[in-house]
């Protein structure tokens, strides 16, 4: 998605901007938690700093879907989320009955969205392919 909609670039700058306060967030949790700096209820709140810019990047995608004027690039952006999406909900699924029978060790919930992630950059080679060669 690198084009020079409005926006775009806002969207973009978002991402930016959470993805540092995440990894201060991140870094200041892991060092602070590792150490047992914090006890109690302020440990637990340490401990879900680092979630809230990760649950600002799905609203920042979800604004730059209501900001975007162009259909076709909303479009696109639409069809990266369906795989990223069916790609982390079907190995949730797949590593949950797994690990319910016992067959797969247990995998921290926040490997999903990191999954999701990943599946946006997979998302952008389908639109790549399809749309190098429209049907």
């Amino acid at each position: 998605m690198l084009c020079s909609s409005s926006a775009a670039r806002r969207y973009q700058r978002r991402v930016i901007i959470l993805a540092v306060v995440y990894t201060a967030l991140l870094f200041s949790a892991v060092y602070l938690l590792n150490r047992h700096l914090v006890t109690g209820v302020v440990a637990y709140i340490v401990g879900i700093l680092p979630a809230l810019p990760v649950v600002g990047f799905f609203g920042a995608i979800g604004m730059y879907l209501t900001e975007e004027r162009d259909e076709y690039l909303r479009m696109l952006l639409v069809r990266q989320s369906l795989v990223a999406t069916g790609l982390a909900m079907t190995g949730a699924t797949l590593w949950g009955f797994l690990e319910g029978f016992d067959l797969l060790p247990h995998l921290v919930g926040y490997a999903w969205p990191i999954l999701w992630f990943g599946g946006l950059g997979l998302g952008a080679c389908v639109n790549h392919v399809l749309e190098r060669n429209p049907a």
